[in-house]
């Protein structure tokens, strides 16, 4: 089967609809799906859910897409460093739905695993319970969140193979990984795109089972918040 397509909006070719669910990787502006979502704005896709750690930055990752009013709805732990985020979440122009940092990536493992539901402690008390179903175990009390399927999901990585073998390099691993495994349809952006059998398997971190579609491509580099030290006096 074809994985390796030419670029972003070829790999999108078919599978984007308004209204749709997408997961997408990255933690800050690190492994971002950046060449992916610069594909659904030019592709006009309305109305959109996604779940994601963040939303990147007003210029930069799901801010653009928040620029043009194409997302309906956000499931993230941090909503920081994206001043339009917080204007429409603020005028009512954004749904959000908060979710600690831990819970959001085991929502969605547990997607990518076929479990529909778990139970967890972190949130128990504050606004986050709110509505869920509470239940003890041993003592304690845990609330259930429900794992995260869907229609697509969007990761960037380091390297691949043509067969959807994907290595992420450092912090790209947060989301990348567990957002992949939950969407129906996983479409990969990579650095580089390297001869089959030349990745080390104990160093691949997503089989290509889950994986549908790769494209190679540049990307940018940023630093979300740059911090130098001071210049020590001779």
């Amino acid at each position: 089967m074809k994985k390796v397509y030419a670029n972003a909006a070829e790999a999108l070719d078919g599978l984007l609809h308004d209204d749709m669910f997408i997961a997408a990787g990255g933690f800050g502006l690190c492994g971002i799906p950046e060449l992916l979502l610069e594909a659904i704005k030019e592709a006009g896709t309305q109305n959109l859910t996604f779940a994601s750690n963040n939303a990147g930055v007003d210029d930069f990752g799901i801010g653009i897409l928040l620029q043009t009013k194409q997302v309906k709805k956000m499931i993230s732990s941090y909503v920081g460093e994206n001043a339009e985020f917080m204007r429409q979440y603020l005028a009512g122009e954004l749904e959000l739905e908060f979710n600690p940092q831990g819970t959001l990536a085991e929502r969605m493992r547990a997607g990518g695993a076929g479990i529909p539901g778990f139970y967890t402690k972190t949130g128990v008390g504050t606004v986050i319970a709110e509505g869920k179903e509470h239940k003890d175990f041993n003592g304690e009390t845990y609330i259930m969140e429900e794992g995260i399927f869907a229609d697509l999901a969007i990761v960037k990585a380091w390297k691949a193979d043509d067969t959807g073998n994907l290595v992420f390099r450092k912090t790209a691993r947060n989301f990348n990984v567990p957002a992949a495994t939950c969407g129906k349809i996983c479409v990969a952006e990579v650095e580089e795109i390297v001869p089959r059998g030349s990745l080390d398997p104990d160093a691949i971190h997503l089989p290509g089972i889950y994986v549908h579609r790769i494209i190679q491509g540049s990307h940018e580099k940023r630093i979300e918040q740059r911090t130098t030290r001071k210049k020590e006096d001779a």
